[in-house]
C-alpha cells in the first residue's frame, strides 16, 4: 500500500511525532510511506520510515483552529499562504513525477487541507484528513461551512485524535477516533548534559515538568506566574522546562509579527521574567531534547497549561512513566484525562488555579502515586503504537476498498 503523507510542520512537534509513531509499525511491510514535508527537524524522524521524501520550503495552510483562526491582523498571515501556493504545487508535481501513482493521500493536520485537495486532484486518489487541533465551530462563518463541506465531499476518511477534537467536528460526519501514540524508550546515546542537570535537582523537591515549545499559547508564562505563587506559599517545588523555540523570526518578519501580536516565541522575555522574579534557582530552562523518556522518569507531575483547551502529547507520554498531569481543559473526556483519577483538570489561562493544583499534589504525595498508576493504565490502553497503527491500517483498507468499489 503506497501512501503519500503531507506534513507542513518543519520543526519536530507533537503532530509530526504522532505521525511518526503510528506509521513506524506499518512501514516494515504493510505501508510504503512517501512524504511531502517542509524542511526541518521532523525530517530526521521521517527519514527513518520513509521510502522517499520531497521537501519544500513551506506548504500553504488554511488555519481554522479554535485558537488561531484568521481574524483582525491575523488575516495578514494569508499573504504567506498565498506565497507558498506555487511552492506547494511544485512539490506535489515533483512527487507525482518521481513516484507515479499512490493508493491514497494522508494529510497530518486539517490545516493542510489545501495541499491535500491539490494532491487529490493531481494523483486522483482518496484523501484521508487527520484532525489534531480543536476546530473552530461557528455556523455563521463561511470558512467553517466551507471546511465542513470539504470534509464531507472530499475526504474519504476523517480521523480525530481524541473525543475533545471529535466534538468540534460536525455530528453527522463519519469520524474515526484514533488516539495518538508513544513508545517509551531510552535512546542509545543519552543527552548527558540534560541528565546532569536533572540529576542536580534537589532530591526532596517536587519536580513539575513542562514539555513543549516556549510559546505563549503553550501557557509557559502562566506556569511562571504559578511558580511565583508556589514559591511565596513556601513550597519546595522545582520546575523542569523542556523545550525551545521553533523558528526564530528575524528581520522585518520578526518585527511585523511582534507589532501585530502574532509572535509566539517568548524565550528571551521568559528568561528576563525569571530573573526579575528571582526564580532562577527553581525555574529551570533545560532546552529541547529527543531523549524525553529520561525526563519523564525524573519528574513527579507534568503541567500542561496550554491555551488550546485540550490535553496534548506530554500528558499521555508522561503517563507511561506513572506521572499524572495538571491540564488546562474545561471538559476532559475519559479517553485522555479523568479528573481526580489520572490527573487534575483546571481552567485555562489561570495561574492562580494552576498554582493551587501544584500545591495540592505537593501536599498529597499518595495522590500523585495513585493518579500516576491510573494514568499509566489509561496510556497503555489508549496510546499503544501497535494497536493504533492497526486501527489506522483498517481505515486505509476501508478507504481503498471503497474507492475500488466506486470505480
Amino acid at each position: 500500500m503506497k501512501v503519500l503523507y503531507i506534513d507542513g510542520d518543519g520543526p519536530l512537534g507533537g503532530a509530526s511525532r504522532s505521525l511518526f509513531e503510528v506509521v513506524r509499525p506499518l512501514s516494515s511491510g504493510q505501508v510504503e510511506p512517501h512524504f511531502v514535508a517542509v524542511r526541518g527537524t521532523a525530517l530526521n524522524f521521517y527519514r527513518q520510515i520513509a521510502k522517499d521524501i520531497v521537501t519544500a520550503r513551506g506548504l500553504s495552510r488554511f488555519d481554522n483552529t479554535r485558537y488561531s483562526y484568521y481574524r483582525g491582523v491575523r488575516w495578514l498571515v494569508l499573504l504567506r499562504e498565498m506565497l507558498y501556493l506555487p511552492v506547494t504545487v511544485t512539490a506535489l508535481l515533483t512527487a507525482r513525477r518521481r513516484w507515479g501513482n499512490v493508493d491514497l493521500i494522508h494529510i497530518n493536520e486539517f490545516v493542510f487541507i489545501v495541499p491535500g485537495l491539490i494532491a487529490k486532484r493531481i494523483f486522483g486518489v482518496p484523501l484521508v484528513v487527520h484532525v489534531r487541533s480543536l476546530v473552530r465551530v461557528d455556523e455563521r462563518s463561511m470558512r467553517c461551512r466551507w471546511f465542513n463541506t470539504r470534509l464531507k465531499r472530499d475526504a474519504a476518511a476523517v480521523i480525530a485524535i481524541d473525543q475533545n477534537v471529535r466534538t468540534t467536528l460536525p455530528a453527522d460526519l463519519n469520524v474515526d477516533v484514533i488516539n495518538n501514540s508513544f513508545t517509551p524508550r531510552h535512546l542509545p546515546s543519552s543527552d548527558n548534559k540534560l541528565l546532569a542537570k536533572l540529576d542536580s535537582l534537589r532530591p526532596a523537591s517536587l519536580k513539575v515538568g513542562f514539555v513543549g515549545n516556549l510559546h505563549v499559547s503553550k501557557g509557559i508564562l502562566d506556569l511562571l506566574e504559578a511558580a511565583k505563587r508556589v514559591r511565596e506559599a513556601g513550597y519546595d517545588v522545582e520546575f523542569v522546562i523542556i523545550g525551545g523555540v521553533t523558528v526564530r523570526d528575524k528581520g522585518i518578519t520578526g518585527w511585523a509579527l511582534a507589532q501585530t501580536g502574532l509572535a509566539q516565541n517568548v524565550e528571551a522575555d521568559l528568561v528576563e521574567r525569571i530573573e526579575q522574579a528571582g526564580l532562577s534557582d527553581i525555574f529551570h530552562l533545560m532546552g529541547p531534547t529527543i531523549d524525553i523518556q529520561r525526563v519523564y522518569e525524573r519528574i513527579n507531575v507534568i503541567a500542561f497549561p496550554s491555551h488550546f483547551d485540550s490535553p496534548g502529547r506530554p500528558v499521555f507520554e508522561a503517563a507511561f512513566s506513572s506521572v499524572p498531569s495538571i491540564v488546562a481543559v474545561e471538559s476532559p473526556f475519559p479517553d485522555t484525562l479523568v479528573h481526580g483519577e489520572t490527573g487534575l483538570a483546571i481552567p485555562g489561562r489561570n495561574p492562580q488555579e494552576l498554582a493551587k493544583a501544584i500545591m495540592y499534589v505537593a501536599d498529597h504525595p499518595e495522590e500523585v502515586r495513585r493518579m500516576g498508576a491510573n494514568a499509566k493504565a489509561l496510556a497503555e490502553r489508549n496510546f499503544n503504537p501497535e494497536v493504533n497503527a492497526q486501527k489506522l491500517l483498517a481505515v486505509y483498507k476501508r478507504v481503498i476498498q471503497g474507492n475500488r468499489s466506486r470505480s
